[in-house]
């Protein structure tokens, strides 16, 4: 414990110290004491939560309080003691803990959901702690706003300290703070939270940019579940760092789009990316829609209009055409097609559109047949698929993407073409771009149609153009 927090005291100076974690708290006094000698700067909070309300010290009230006593001795400035102790022991625990010197932070969570918290709120206020901490579990992205509700009503004077758990509460870890949370919480680099939800230091104070988030930062962000493991934060903070736009950008987890708008509007979001489950039940929301939806019947991209709906775009097809246009030119190639979904339906009119002679090539042969007429493109049977050949090759399939598990949809005697194209991109070397290699075969990899369609949305956004490279280099970094 005391090891992250010297890790990090060079660039952070205020720290929660979970004693309850602990085998023996009392036994890391001494430790802590000479710890907040070594840094003079440091703001500490001791908090040592009894199992029954989520923490691991299964020691009595009484003994958590003479615990948390001697911790204000050792020098810690705060202490966090649950509503639940304030309730057993009586107003004279809280003033003990005072006259030693402590500020109180009083704390009520919900380790499963989100309640009415305007209750819980006057709960804490009639013991008159110096800062009161209300975290419950977000079960719906929905749930965030009575949190930032909550703020707004009460986070005025500086002594409210409120967020959600949970992936769905990750937006008001961010955005807490804006709207009146006193602080927000962290988990040390390279180490697990300890709450559900809980954001990195090194993520939230440099991706996130929270130290510079307030009330007229611009707010972007993508919806989509699960969003746990999407790479666009990454690339999209880091592309408005690079570009010194006064923007945040935040994971929204949510499948209903009512949810989504209603979320957007609250928070005053100004664009967003659009992943899966939401690109076609998004589409009675647009006001105005591009080409590029029509083509698609799916939408990626929202930008907010001046009267305040959404005009919808599509970048995949950008995220397929510009990667390929930049190695040759298309008009009159022949490009096979992997698939028939949602991807494949990009690259089949992106391609057209560029001219090219595209074949589309699935397991179930009538729904490529049925994609087919409506691009203008070719049907590639299976059984003559070894004998034919292409200037391109695109994979649309999920076939290589980490943690899925199918049949391949093509096989290596039956890669014949001089450019291959996998839009899978994590991993970023697929199974199919490692067979194209060994066959001496020229690779895209599918890190160039993701950065590709956050370049257009970037600037769909911003109206300035984005900064490729480092958009690039985010997600290279994060794919490692």
């Amino acid at each position: 414990m005391l090891a992250h927090a010297a890790a990090a005291a060079p660039t952070h100076s205020f720290f929660e110290f979970r004693l309850d974690a602990l085998p023996d708290p009392a036994l890391a006094l001494a430790d802590l004491r000479a710890f907040l000698v070594d840094y003079p700067d440091v703001t500490a909070v001791a908090t040592c939560r009894r199992t029954a309300f989520g923490g691991a010290y299964g020691g009595t009230a009484r003994q958590q309080v003479e615990l948390l006593l001697q911790t204000a001795s050792a020098g810690c400035q705060l202490v966090d003691v649950e509503v639940e102790t304030a309730e057993e022991l009586g107003p004279a625990a809280l003033e003990t803990l005072r006259t030693a010197g402590a500020s109180v932070i009083l704390s009520w969570h919900d380790f499963a959901a989100t309640p009415d918290l305007e209750p819980v709120y006057q709960r804490l206020a009639t013991h008159q702690p110096d800062f009161l901490k209300i975290v419950p579990f977000a079960q719906t992205l929905a749930d965030t706003l009575r949190l930032f509700d909550l703020l707004e009503q009460h986070g005025g004077d500086g002594r409210l300290v409120a967020m959600s758990m949970g992936q769905k509460g990750v937006p008001t870890r961010v955005l807490g703070p804006r709207y009146g949370s006193a602080f927000t919480f962290a988990a040390p680099d390279g180490a697990e939270g300890t709450a559900p939800g809980q954001i990195a230091l090194r993520t939230l104070r440099d991706l996130y940019r929270i130290d510079r988030v307030t009330t007229k930062t611009a707010v972007y962000a993508v919806a989509g579940d699960p969003i746990g493991a999407s790479l666009s934060p990454r690339m999209h903070n880091t592309a408005l760092a690079a570009a010194r736009l006064d923007a945040v950008y935040l994971p929204l987890e949510t499948a209903d789009p009512h949810e989504m708008n209603e979320v957007a509007r609250w928070l005053g979001i100004r664009g967003m990316s659009i992943t899966m489950p939401l690109k076609e039940s998004v589409l009675p929301s647009l006001q105005t829609r591009s080409t590029a939806v029509e083509q698609m019947a799916a939408c990626n991209t929202l930008v907010r209009l001046p009267g305040g709906g959404w005009h919808g775009d599509n970048t995949d097809v950008a995220g397929v055409v510009d990667p390929l246009e930049q190695r040759m030119a298309l008009d009159g190639k022949r490009v096979l097609v992997l698939g028939a979904g949602g991807a494949a339906r990009a690259a089949a009119f992106g391609l057209r559109g560029r001219g090219a002679e595209v074949y589309l090539l699935n397991r179930t042969e009538s729904r490529a047949a049925a994609l087919a007429q409506e691009a203008g493109a070719h049907v590639q049977p299976r059984a003559t698929l070894a004998a034919a050949r292409f200037d391109i090759m695109v994979n649309s399939t999920p076939y290589g993407m980490r943690g899925k598990t199918m049949e391949a949809p093509i096989a290596a005697a039956e890669m014949n073409c001089d450019l291959f194209f996998d839009l899978v991109y994590n991993p970023l070397e697929t199974s199919l771009i490692q067979v194209a290699q060994q066959r001496g075969i020229a690779v895209v990899l599918g890190v160039a149609m993701f950065v590709e369609q956050g370049v257009r949305q970037f600037q769909l956004w911003t109206g300035t153009a984005a900064p490729r490279e480092a958009m690039q280099q985010a997600v290279l970094d994060a794919l490692g």
